[in-house]
């Protein structure tokens, strides 16, 4: 791949969120990538997608059984891979997703991010909310059937320090409070958590456990997960 090229730099309350583009070094295989860098810390880019799809598989899959028409509230938007994954299931029947950084919104809805959601934001059954998760999860009276929360690079590398109020037992307790009985909390992480899983555990959460993503090199990417007590 090429040097990166900055394509829009935002600053808003929460800090800086940078959107990059990295072309390709061999002229034959032309797809750029895109980057997004917030407060100087890597988030993501559309080089993969796995860990993200994988984010919305597990929730579905550890529906047991899942409801008709089940909900999922997506945290944040990214550069899109779990929605564009869920809205391409039938099996959803509302999907959700909360972004507090509107710049994100902006390069998925006019921007070139387009490429990844441009169906699933035409799609009936998605919402963009443009809200704080953390906010969203305190203050929301809607209750989820599952939770796809990938905001951070994991629970112990936050991009913002307020962040860390998500992973924390009030936070871990307004996660429960959206959910459904039976419902599924899914959060992704650059890597394996113990403290992560016993907080989980803590706060009540049923059926606690970890789901790796081999990655190219180092430790692999990880989807966090719990139910919801019936």
């Amino acid at each position: 791949m090429t040097a990166p090229v900055t394509l829009d730099r935002r600053h808003g309350p929460h800090g800086e969120v940078v959107l990059r583009r990295r072309d390709a070094a061999d002229p034959v295989h032309k797809i750029p990538v895109y980057e997004i860098i917030a407060n100087g810390c890597f988030l993501m880019d559309t080089s993969d997608g796995r860990s993200e799809r994988l984010l919305v598989d597990a929730a579905w899959l550890a529906l047991d059984p899942p409801p008709e028409n089940p909900s999922v509230l997506i945290g944040g938007l990214g550069v899109g891979f779990s929605l564009a994954h869920a809205s391409a299931q039938a099996h959803w029947g509302r999907i959700v997703v909360a972004e507090r950084e509107q710049a994100i919104i902006d390069w998925h809805r006019s921007g070139p991010l387009g490429t990844v959601t441009g169906a699933a934001l035409a799609d009936s059954r998605v919402t963009i909310l443009y809200t704080d998760l953390v906010s969203h999860l305190h203050a929301s009276p809607d209750r989820y059937d599952a939770l796809c929360l990938d905001i951070d690079n994991g629970p112990d590398w936050t991009v913002t320090e307020d962040n860390q109020s998500l992973y924390s037992p009030a936070g871990l307790a307004a996660c429960r409070a959206r959910l459904t009985p039976g419902g599924v909390l899914a959060v992704w992480s650059a890597q394996p958590s113990a403290a992560f899983e016993e907080a989980m555990r803590n706060a009540g959460f049923s059926s606690v456990r970890t789901e790796e993503v081999p990655v190219a090199r180092g430790v692999p990417d990880v989807v966090h997960l719990g139910r919801n007590p019936r």
